[in-house]
């Protein structure tokens, strides 16, 4: 019967800490990016210009319908091939998780925004409001509070992605685990160690979360 030791794996827990801060600024930074490309995605898709809501698409269908982990194999290492330039493994890392995060935020954006009824643009149309001032006065304040359950919802999950980075040598938490357990041949006390990490700080998100989706669904 196999005997658990944590006591050789709590020699490593600097290395632990370094991984889950990592892994925090990893997914908090792919966040912040992919708000941004989330919203000018959005708002290429809304455009009437044709050709951006095309490519806006083509974007979007090509990072949610391909697997993040061949994402963040293909940036690392063939994007360099094709662009003739080295790519540092952390900067492919962001890249990929943000370009990926980003497709659906863009998604999530234009669906609030295209759940208001379009009989608001009108009224507001009607007292001589112009698009701009309708978009932030009457359909952003509703379609901000549709959206939020889904982004947040996003985001939990975005964190659980970052241990994906681990392939390209990026040292998250994931990659960590596996340089512990490398030094100390003790697999189930370190993979366990690093499951344990990542349920401590998603559980409290994911029940809040809830709690948040509960509460609109309340206050509608």
């Amino acid at each position: 019967m196999y005997r658990w030791n944590f006591d050789v794996v709590w020699q490593y827990w600097d290395l632990f800490m370094w991984g889950l801060w990592l892994t925090v600024v990893y997914t908090f930074g792919s966040i912040l990016f992919g708000i941004v490309i989330g919203l000018l995605t959005c708002g290429a898709r809304l455009s009437n210009w044709k050709v951006l809501s095309v490519i806006a698409r083509t974007y979007q269908e090509i990072f949610r319908c391909s697997p993040l982990l061949v994402q963040l194999l293909w940036f690392y290492y063939a994007f360099p091939l094709l662009v003739g330039i080295t790519i540092d493994n952390r900067v492919a890392a962001m890249l990929t998780l943000s370009l990926y995060v980003g497709a659906f935020y863009a998604e999530i954006f234009r669906g609030g925004i295209l759940s208001i009824d379009k009989g608001q643009r009108e009224a507001a149309a009607a007292i001589g409001m112009s698009t701009a001032q309708a978009t932030r006065r009457i359909i952003m304040p509703q379609a901000v509070k549709r959206m939020l359950p889904s982004f947040i919802n996003q985001s939990v999950i975005q964190f659980k992605n970052t241990s994906l980075v681990s392939v390209i040598s990026v040292a998250d938490l994931a990659y960590m685990a596996a340089v512990v357990n490398g030094q100390t041949y003790r697999p189930l006390e370190s993979y366990t160690v690093m499951a344990a990490l990542y349920i401590i700080v998603l559980f409290p998100l994911t029940q809040a979360a809830d709690w948040f989706e509960r509460r609109l669904r309340v206050s509608d």
